[in-house]
């Protein structure tokens, strides 16, 4: 699987090419699906361009999304959007339009109570587990470990010669927790790249996205999210053992 993340926390000051409204969401998605992915990561955004869970933020994205593309769209609950949890839960409650899945930071404060909230309304959870914080020791001992979709592994380290390293530690952690749940693995920044080579050559799922990266894996400018799902399964192809 090659999921993609469309904007991520990037706004207008990263250039054009970000898209921000949902016609915008809409027609990257269409893309980057056409383009072979197969599963879609938004963040939901005001007019101003601040990422936002308010239904009258969220109900736009996810139906201009679906009205033309048929994959599943998750959307963040990062703690950037409400920075009170309660707030973040009531958020999810007060939902009219549900999207099916959305990422929950575990080294977040609140990210228990936020993704009780989404399995509670029947949105799959993809548990954030990033590098270098305390996620995996917080999710190791939750009674919601079995319940989520999948983990997250985010590798936050950005140096393109650490990156993987960065990764097979992440994944030799999870392993040790016995958690059976499927792991999408990615990078970001100056990691993205080695991170998806890693993730390929292991056979687990990925994403790429204007999220993640911004460059191609020749440092040249990517033009869409259509151009890194390409780059990223035509390296899915290349880096089987």
């Amino acid at each position: 699987m090659v999921q993609v993340c469309l904007n991520g926390e990037r706004d207008a000051t990263d250039g054009a090419r970000i898209p921000l409204t949902p016609d915008a969401l809409a027609t990257a998605a269409a893309e980057a699906v056409a383009a072979g992915a197969t599963d879609l990561h938004v963040h939901p955004k005001t007019p101003c361009g601040r990422d936002s869970l308010s239904p009258g933020v969220v109900t736009p994205v996810l139906e201009a999304i679906r009205a033309r593309v048929t994959v599943p769209v998750g959307i963040t609950t990062g703690a950037w959007t409400e920075q009170d949890p309660s707030a973040r839960v009531a958020r999810v409650h007060s939902w009219t339009t549900l999207p099916d899945h959305a990422s929950v930071n575990w080294h977040e404060p609140g990210a228990e109570e936020v993704a009780a909230a989404l399995l509670e309304r029947g949105v799959a959870v993809e548990a954030g587990i990033w590098s270098g914080t305390d996620a995996l020791r917080r999710f190791a001992r939750s009674p919601l470990a079995a319940q989520v979709l999948r983990i997250l592994a985010e590798v936050t380290d950005p140096n393109p010669d650490t990156a993987e390293e960065t990764a097979r530690t992440l994944l030799s952690e999870l392993d040790a927790t016995g958690i059976d749940r499927p792991v999408l693995l990615h990078g970001a920044e100056g990691g993205t790249w080695p991170v998806l080579r890693l993730a390929r050559r292991l056979g687990l799922a990925t994403r790429t996205g204007l999220e993640d990266t911004l460059y191609l894996p020749n440092g040249e400018r990517a033009e869409s999210n259509a151009e890194l799902v390409t780059e990223a399964l035509r390296t899915e192809t290349a880096g089987r053992p």
